[in-house]
């Protein structure tokens, strides 16, 4: 589903020049189905590697490949569709704040074209789920840190993907909702979908214990 090889990445700096390479020759494949922890400190390129998968940015050299296609040529008018297979969440939620929590989570589902009937009871039991059956119409603004993360997580798995990125997905969670989380994860993953899930929380990864890439300086230090 996913295959680095020998995948270098640089960011461009102010001047407009190539700056630092901020990922070394990183080498691993993601079969389908599997879960992947994703470790390392701060700063050790961890939301690099998920940007890459998601196809937010790609690769300065090496190849990536995602769903059998070649990132690193393919024409960007076939990203699109390479992404509708990808949930993401994000550290910092990226939602919609004119739109309640409700629409947040059924906007990639509207985007799909599914019959609004489905999308409502979709949706509806995905917000009862993570906690939130009571807040279908509150705007992110009006939500709590925790509260704006689960409606984000909804989102990310409401459409199945194919393949799920979460980037840090329990940092502004207690611990009961953290759990839940994982069980919604692990659950999907029971269901055919790779997870990769990139976390500070050694607390849950005792808990869950799964194969791990870890990160350090950029670089894979270890795959166990």
């Amino acid at each position: 589903m996913v295959r680095f090889d020998r995948v270098g990445l640089r960011y461009g700096s102010a001047g407009g020049q190539a700056g630092p390479e901020v990922l070394h020759d990183l080498g691993f494949t993601l079969p389908a189905g599997a879960f992947r922890w994703l470790l390392g400190p701060s700063g050790a390129g961890k939301t690099s590697v998920l940007r890459l998968m998601y196809l937010d940015i790609r690769p300065s050299r090496g190849e990536l490949s995602v769903f059998d296609t070649d990132i690193g040529t393919a024409a960007r008018g076939a990203l699109p569709r390479l992404r509708r297979r990808i949930g993401v969440v994000f550290q910092d939620f990226r939602l919609l704040s004119h739109l309640s929590a409700f629409d947040n989570v059924a906007l990639p589902l509207r985007l799909a074209g599914r019959p609004e009937g489905q999308i409502r009871a979709d949706v509806t039991e995905m917000l009862r789920w993570v906690g939130l059956g009571r807040k279908h119409e509150t705007r992110p603004p009006e939500l709590s840190g925790g509260e704006q993360q689960r409606v984000a997580i909804a989102r990310s798995v409401i459409g199945r993907p194919s393949l799920l990125l979460a980037d840090e997905p329990t940092g502004n969670l207690d611990d009961v909702q953290a759990e839940r989380l994982m069980q919604l994860f692990k659950e999907l993953n029971r269901l055919g979908t790779t997870v990769v899930v990139a976390t500070h929380n050694d607390a849950l990864v005792a808990r869950h214990p799964a194969t791990a890439l870890r990160l350090e300086n950029g670089r894979l230090t270890g795959h166990d």
